[in-house]
């Protein structure tokens, strides 16, 4: 199977994670601090050459009812942007991946320093492992 990378694209930053060879789980890769999307797009596509990938799924935050809010209409700019590059995109729901990576990092008692500081890749990790567990149903 051909890696994938994850990614939870927030108006500051952007966490990325990436599959194993074998496409079973995703482990986080590091968190990107936003340029501006043109630049972004540049950076993001680095990463798919260092892991030897052109697919990349993008969390879509939803509102909770489905539709598309602020957030999402950004979100889906850069999506295309990044289609526009060449990269095949795919969205994924990533409605409280933040939530659930923010519990496991309080779990571990991580400080709330070092909480910010990966929290976006733990939350891009959890994009990519619900997105590989729809690939598996």
């Amino acid at each position: 199977m051909v890696r994938v990378l994850g990614l939870d694209v927030g108006s500051k930053s952007i966490g990325i994670a990436v599959t194993d060879e074998l496409g079973f789980c995703a482990h986080a890769v590091t968190t990107l601090e936003r340029k501006g999307t043109a630049r972004d797009v540049v950076r993001v596509l680095q990463y798919c050459k260092q892991y030897a990938t052109t697919k990349v799924v993008i969390g879509m935050p939803y509102e909770m009812d489905g539709a598309l809010g602020k957030r999402a209409v950004r979100v889906q700019v850069f999506a295309d942007a990044m289609a526009a590059a060449g990269a095949e995109v795919e969205l994924c729901d990533e409605r409280y991946s933040t939530v659930e990576a923010e519990a496991v990092l309080l779990e571990a008692d991580l400080s709330r320093k070092k909480r910010r500081q990966v929290i976006d890749q733990l939350a891009a990790q959890v994009i990519l492992e619900r997105w590989l567990i729809g690939q598996r149903e």
